[in-house]
């Protein structure tokens, strides 16, 4: 059987550039209507998050033991285009999508795609490790977070700054950089998470040249 090496030869680990329009640190993108996406997500009941937090695609360490429910996913790490919708997208598609388009106003795009949408969970005294987002299909599109319930003691650490993120502010985070999160606080931490990239930007070069992982 023919075997498949990763990189391949004469590939480097720097030649997976990340996207030059992605920002280095934070870019505060303005305040959204979360109103009804809030209630909604409030009014969830736990059987819910544990099915889905069960069922989850994106098992990584860094993030511990925050919950998660995830509407699109990638279904190859190393291309964001190729991306599925889960089961919950349709039913959620409604409140999700007016506040996602909202968020991503400022950077104007006319043909645009969200490949990684999902709701994350973090409970007290929770902890996100510190981490850089390591697969291909992360370089690309933009990290956006919409906080939905958090705290005052909620921190999102970039590079070793510490920023804090109020509910319905729309945020790219640098998911290149070292980030990482702690709540300190009572209550839990909700946030909308979603990637968002411009279809008509061109490809990198390097995409090609990567077996598919999945």
């Amino acid at each position: 059987m023919a075997t498949t090496t990763f990189p391949p030869a004469g590939f480097k680990p720097e030649d997976i550039q990340p996207n030059p329009r992605k920002t280095t640190s934070v870019r505060r993108l303005g305040h959204v209507d979360i109103a009804r996406l809030r209630e909604a997500v409030l009014a969830l009941p736990e059987a819910t998050w544990d099915a889905e937090n069960a069922d989850k695609p994106n098992r990584f360490e860094a993030l511990d033991r925050t919950r998660h429910i995830v509407f699109r996913f990638v279904s190859d790490f190393q291309d964001w285009r190729k991306h599925y919708e889960r089961p919950l997208w349709s039913p959620w598609r409604e409140l999700l999508e007016p506040v996602m388009a909202q968020a991503v106003a400022p950077y104007g795009y006319a043909n645009a795609e969200f490949p990684r949408v999902m709701l994350a969970r973090m409970a007290p005294g929770g902890v996100i490790k510190p981490h850089r987002d390591a697969n291909p299909a992360a370089k690309w599109p933009h990290k956006i977070h919409v906080p939905l319930l958090t705290n005052d003691r909620v921190v999102f650490f970039i590079d070793g700054t510490g920023y804090h993120f109020v509910e319905g502010e729309a945020v790219e985070v640098s998911n290149m950089a070292v980030h990482a999160v702690e709540n300190n606080g009572d209550t839990d931490r909700i946030h909308l998470i979603f990637e968002y990239f411009d279809a008509d930007q061109p490809i990198p070069d390097w995409v090609g040249k990567l077996p598919a992982r999945k």
